[in-house]
Formats: structure tokens, sequence, C-alpha cells
């Protein structure tokens, strides 16, 4: 639970496949970059390394901000992740967990916001 002392963040629903497609345009593909967002992970996918994916084979290093997961893995689980690499790995990554149909949040609606 957050204190008074401590902010945070506002995270909104986003869709990668129109927003990547969007931002594709604007965004030099091999520009390194960093976003910040939160993924569901369904039950369902407890047993496929969905993070670990996103290291090995979208070559992207992740810091895990936090998770939410239950004691017996019987609900979905919540992951704040800080994905860095270039805009076309992190694009690929969101395509990735998109397919999968694994709900992605961001700090804003605007993608261009989430390019530090």
């Amino acid at each position: 639970m957050a204190t008074s002392n401590q902010i945070e963040p506002t995270f909104q629903p986003i869709h990668p496949s129109k927003d990547v497609a969007e931002t594709s345009k604007t965004v030099p593909d091999d520009r390194p970059t960093q976003t910040r967002i939160r993924i569901k992970i369904p039950q369902k996918y407890h047993q496929e390394p969905v993070i670990s994916r996103l290291i090995s084979d979208h070559k992207l290093t992740v810091n895990l901000n936090q998770a939410l997961l239950g004691a017996n893995a019987s609900n979905d689980g919540w992951f704040d992740l800080d994905l860095q690499g270039s805009t076309r790995q992190i694009q690929s990554a969101m395509i990735y967990l998109a397919e999968m149909d694994i709900e992605i949040w961001s700090k804003s609606t605007d993608p261009e916001e989430e390019i530090w």
C-alpha cells in the first residue's frame, strides 16, 4: 500500500499492435530506449517462461520492479517491469505479449512519453 511519501505511477492499458505501428513511423528502430510497463499474466501461462523469453528471444534487459503472485498460483500474476533495448526489440516484445493475450499496461496512453 502506498503511503503519502510514495508516489505510485498511474498505469493505463495499451494496445501494442496499434501503438507499435504508430510509434514505428516516428522512432528509429535501432535507437536504445527504455519503457516501464505492467503486465498481467493469466494463470494459464504460469508454467510458460514469459519474462525469460523477453530476455532470451527479444534480447531485452528486464528489471523487475514489483510482482504480485498468489501463494497458490491460482490467480493471475502482475509484474511491473522496466524494459531496456532497442526500439525494435521492445516493439517485438510488445507484439509477443499481445499475441499471447497478456494485458499490457503503460504509465501513459501516449507511447512517445514512454521512450526515455
